[in-house]
C-alpha cells in the first residue's frame, strides 16, 4: 500500500486483517489515516468492529434451559 494514494479498494481489500490486528504497523498507520478522512470506510469499519462485538458477547451468553433439553435431545436420538 502506497501511504499517500492508499484507495478505499486497498482499504476494504485489508480491512478485515486490519481489525484482527494482523498488519504491520506501516501499513495499520495507512489504514487509519485513510479511515480518519474518509467517512465511507471509516463506517465500513465501525460497522465491522461493533458486529465482531456483537458476535463475541453473544458467543459467551448461556442458551436456554429449553434449548438445552431439546439439543440433548436430538443428540441422544441419534
Amino acid at each position: 500500500m502506497n501511504e499517500s494514494w492508499i484507495s478505499c479498494e486497498e482499504v476494504v481489500e485489508h480491512l478485515l486483517d486490519y481489525l484482527h490486528r494482523e498488519l504491520d504497523g506501516d501499513a495499520s498507520a495507512e489504514i487509519e489515516r485513510h479511515l480518519e478522512r474518509c467517512h465511507d470506510c471509516f463506517s465500513r469499519a465501525e460497522f465491522e468492529r461493533k458486529l465482531r462485538e456483537r458476535v463475541a458477547k453473544s458467543g459467551r451468553q448461556e442458551a436456554p434451559e429449553r434449548l438445552r433439553r431439546r439439543v440433548k435431545e436430538m443428540i441422544e436420538r441419534f
